[in-house]
């Protein structure tokens, strides 16, 4: 299986790119157009260069593209996009909004919508649902404003099976998750993800994982992981890269590194041995890409970023009294001090979400002070109290950088609460890496946040201007498309985004969402 690096047929655009070609009475007579977007600069996401376009929507599909003034299509509605930029909806390869779908006030991902996010993927990190069919089933009923695609969630296979025992799954074990990732990919699944940096996908081997992604293979599906370690955390960040290499080879199934990063100072630099490692492996037939969203702060739980694997294992109950316990309190404050290092030191750690909202934003020095507690205290003091998320600044922009510029490396944001990624990453990427650095072209950065990801994902209906194709569709200005969010307002949504189309239908109009919800489960 090769996804990924299949040759791509470009579509030559041309007054003959419709079966009808210029003139209306050319046209046949029981062609319906509902919307037609005119006079706009338009990027297909297949072509590198803007063309002058005419795009006609039928219900859900586009049905033409038209050079530019040269034909006499009528439609029922008609967006004037003059120095406007149109392009394919976005596509986010790594989202946390699950929850948001599935509640009553936020079900519109209407932080996604205001990027030009037209269809996000859930599941990532080894966390997505097992019972694909009662997800889609849910989604469905409540109605939800982007397109949703789902991953099946290796650390939840394994939690459903065996918890989070801290060991190997038995045979059989192992046949039982494989029945359930069986099932869960034959009922809309698009690969297996991996979080084998967290617990319990963590206390997994290398030929577990091997095992459950020769059944995504099977179907088609990608492998999407968050590698092992990013950083030195256990086996370090090349090591783990190798792991996810080897796992794509043996099952014979497209590799897909979520978030691709070199996390810490020890292992800054490494992105050059990383991309060597890819492109070699790419060279010998593995398919692999990666994503990436465009900030130098990570973000995660805090358990997950400073407390020890083994303290984590079994149950929170266990968790929790392994961390007061006396006799492990000297291992505790090594390994906790050394991971707080690894991410940049306490001044690093910023509190993103807490019960106590007095102590978001502050670092966690600054909170260990305010407590007068010592740093290792302060930590384990939070995470008993509950959730704690932190953003930590741990990347340098050299690396970032070097990874953007991959040709396989595609848009994403890892949006979780507390960080401004979940609100304004592919405005951020936009603003910073093709109009003030000018790393990408505009091309590249539309053609990287919709057709290539699509083509990752395995989605083909979406994420190119095309007869046919799904019409998501975004209109947006060039000159206002910006972020809004930043780390101290983490939640404003992002601007210039003036039309966006899902599905066929307006759900944005001159940046005015209009409470319609249609998104789509998509498989």
């Amino acid at each position: 299986m090769n996804v990924f690096n299949k040759k791509v047929i470009t579509l030559a655009i041309s007054v003959a790119l419709l079966s009808a070609c210029t003139t209306e009475e050319q046209q046949p007579k029981t062609q319906q157009i509902d919307l037609l977007i005119t006079n706009g600069t338009v990027y297909t996401g297949e072509s590198g260069q803007a063309q002058q376009l005419d795009v006609a929507i039928c219900q859900q599909v586009i049905c033409g593209l038209y050079l530019s003034g040269e034909h006499s299509i009528k439609a029922e509605r008609i967006i004037n996009a003059k120095n406007k930029i149109v392009s394919p909806g976005f596509i986010d390869p790594h989202t946390h909004s699950l929850a948001e779908l599935l509640s009553k006030d936020k079900n519109h991902n209407l932080n996604y919508l205001t990027q030009g996010v037209t269809t996000v993927v859930n599941g990532n990190d080894g966390g997505g649902p097992v019972d694909i069919t009662a997800m889609a089933k849910k989604l469905k009923a409540n109605g939800i404003g982007t397109n949703t695609a789902l991953l099946v969630g290796h650390g939840s296979l394994r939690e459903q099976v065996m918890g989070r025992a801290e060991r190997y799954a038995t045979p059989e074990e192992l046949n039982e998750m494989s029945a359930l990732l069986t099932t869960a990919m034959e009922a809309g699944g698009i690969g297996l993800s991996t979080g084998l940096y967290y617990v319990p996908g963590s206390y997994a081997n290398t030929d577990e994982v091997i095992t459950l992604a020769k059944i995504a293979s099977q179907y088609g599906g990608i492998y999407d992981t968050h590698l092992r370690d990013e950083s030195t955390f256990n086996i370090g960040f090349t090591a783990a890269l190798d792991e996810a290499i080897n796992i794509a080879d043996k099952a014979d199934i497209h590799l897909h590194l979520a978030h691709i990063k070199a996390l810490g100072v020890d292992v800054w630099g490494q992105s050059k041995q990383a991309i060597e490692m890819i492109t070699q492996a790419q060279e010998n037939g593995t398919s692999i890409s990666a994503d990436q969203y465009p900030w130098l702060a990570s973000g995660t739980k805090l358990r997950s970023a400073v407390m020890p694997k083994w303290v984590m294992a079994d149950s929170k109950e266990a968790f929790h009294q392994r961390l007061k316990q006396a006799d492990l309190s000297a291992i505790l404050a090594e390994e906790i001090t050394e991971n707080v290092r690894r991410r940049g030191g306490p001044d690093s750690l910023y509190i993103t979400e807490f019960n106590d909202k007095t102590l978001v934003s502050l670092n966690l020095l600054q909170v260990s002070e305010l407590k007068n507690l010592s740093v290792v205290d302060t930590a384990i003091w939070m995470v008993l109290q509950g959730d704690v998320r932190v953003a930590s600044f741990n990347m340098s922009p050299e690396d970032v950088e070097r990874f953007m510029v991959q040709p396989w490396v595609v848009t994403s944001s890892d949006g979780t609460n507390g960080h401004p990624r979940k609100y304004a990453s592919f405005p951020q990427k936009y603003q910073k890496y093709v109009v003030d650095k000018k790393l990408l072209t505009m091309a590249e950065f539309i053609n990287r946040s919709s057709s290539q990801t699509a083509k990752v994902l395995g989605l083909t209906e979406r994420g190119i201007l095309k007869v046919g194709y799904k019409a998501d569709v975004i209109v947006f200005d060039e000159q206002n498309f910006a972020p809004m969010a930043n780390f101290n307002q983490w939640n404003n949504y992002s601007v210039g985004v003036e039309q966006v189309i899902v599905n066929g239908t307006l759900v944005i109009e001159n940046e005015k969402f209009g409470g319609i919800l249609a998104g789509k489960f998509i498989q």
